[in-house]
């Protein structure tokens, strides 16, 4: 087997260098929260392959699912000879989403085909074509959903012209609120602020859709108070204009319930989901509202690998991994563990400025002086560098760079998990 070295040189002269990398580690094996690389070396994971390993690497049933699947049929094309592990997972998914609507669901391959279908969908039933997103949201890298994305470098840089008809509202940051306001003496001004917007910026009459993650995770973990959605949902509905909730990061359990949404009490019109349904193999799927969904003509919506019945097998058994091994539960415990304990390092350590959040999708902001809150990008960047070669895996974000995000495994043990703390703990402190 080739070494890190000899991978390195291989991939540097193979991939462009617009491929970004964490750092020169090349995974050989995953179990549960650790990988193991062509030396032998073990890396705690507290990414998740970006969110997309919340029951764990090589989950027993996943991987179950995955052989058992494969030995039966690999692909035919949904089009062309339809299969039962696909509607099998379109039930599953549509039983999982928030709300009591007649609901439908067309499964694809990634996040990015996902939201551009979401929004197909919704200027097809609405008739118009603007949509509305999320400063410092994150959407994809396609065309559509790069120009949806709010950050230039390194996701936009240089790759315009954009898709026309996008929009963009602040997203609720109350650690950084745009509008100088606090929470809640507030009362959630940042919402009502929305029905104004539309004087300046677009008529409500050429909008189609509002996408919004619920929790915005490149844009930095930002978590939004409980009454804010609600009232953005209550605004749609009265300027018919559908709301699309982007769960690609947030679902999947990752915040303490299947979609993060649940948290406050909305139900989408249309919802995006990816990343950990599948448990590892490259899925993704829309759901949304019957009367939505079925807006759209035959032959509309779909393509060559959506919904491989390898990927559809993998899924099901992520969900059942998540509900009936209380993966779910485990997911609720972890991400009171982690709030907590990054709480009690925000007393001691005052490069941390804010923790934030939902369940186990949850991050620590960094600054230089408090008071000032000014953003701590370089700190990020070093303990990131400092924890990898401590063989921690671990990402930041934000639109400053400066947030340090947790998403590692639901299914952590714990002797795993303190010695990760551990070693970002002692980052944090070596860089005050």
């Amino acid at each position: 087997m080739s070494n890190s070295e000899d991978l390195l040189k291989r991939r540097n002269k193979a991939v462009p260098q617009g491929v970004g990398n964490l750092g020169p580690i090349f995974a050989e094996r995953a179990e549960n929260s650790i990988i193991t690389d062509v030396e032998g070396e073990e890396y705690i994971d507290f990414v998740g392959g970006i969110g997309v390993n919340n029951v764990g690497h090589c989950n027993e049933k996943v991987v179950a699912a995955i052989k058992e699947q494969a030995e039966k049929l690999v692909h035919s094309c949904f089009h062309i000879a339809m299969y039962e592990p696909y509607i099998a997972l379109a039930e599953k998914l549509i039983e999982i989403s928030p709300g009591d609507s007649d609901k439908k669901a067309v499964l694809l391959n990634s996040g990015a085909e996902a939201v551009e279908n979401a929004v197909k969908i919704a200027r097809l039933a609405s008739g118009k074509s603007g949509i509305v997103v999320y400063e410092g949201g994150f959407h994809g890298r396609t065309l559509l959903t790069m120009s949806m994305t709010s950050k230039v470098k390194p996701y936009k840089y240089k790759f315009g012209p954009y898709a026309p008809e996008v929009y963009r509202i602040p997203y609720p940051y109350c650690y950084r609120c745009p509008y100088g306001k606090e929470y809640p003496s507030c009362d959630t001004f940042c919402a009502d602020q929305f029905s104004h917007w539309f004087i300046g910026n677009a008529a409500p009459e050429n909008l189609a859709a509002l996408v919004a993650e619920p929790v915005a995770g490149e844009g930095g973990f930002l978590t939004p108070p409980p009454e804010y959605f609600p009232k953005i949902k209550e605004i749609c509905a009265k300027n018919d204009i559908f709301f699309i909730a982007d769960e690609i990061q947030s679902g999947g359990g990752r915040t303490g319930k299947m979609c993060a949404i649940e948290h406050f009490g909305v139900e989408p019109d249309l919802m995006t989901m990816a990343k950990s349904i599948g448990g590892g193999m490259p899925i993704s799927a829309v759901v949304g509202k019957t009367e939505i969904m079925d807006a759209v003509h035959p032959g509309g919506l779909g393509g060559t690998y959506g919904g491989n019945p390898v990927s559809c097998a993998a899924a099901l058994a992520a969900l059942e991994s998540l509900e009936s091994d209380g993966v779910l539960e485990e997911g609720v415990v972890l991400g009171e563990k982690l709030k907590n304990t990054f709480l009690e390092w925000q007393e001691k350590y005052p490069i941390i400025g804010d923790v934030r959040g939902l369940g186990a999708m949850i991050a620590i902001e960094l600054v230089s002086d408090r008071e000032n809150k000014t953003p701590a990008a370089d700190i990020a960047k070093k303990i990131v560098g400092d924890v990898f070669k401590k063989k921690l895996l671990l990402l930041a974000c934000g639109n400053y760079g400066n947030v340090l995000r947790v998403l590692v495994p639901l299914t952590v043990d714990e002797t795993t998990l303190e010695k990760g703390l551990t070693i970002l703990e002692e980052a944090l402190a070596e860089n005050c």
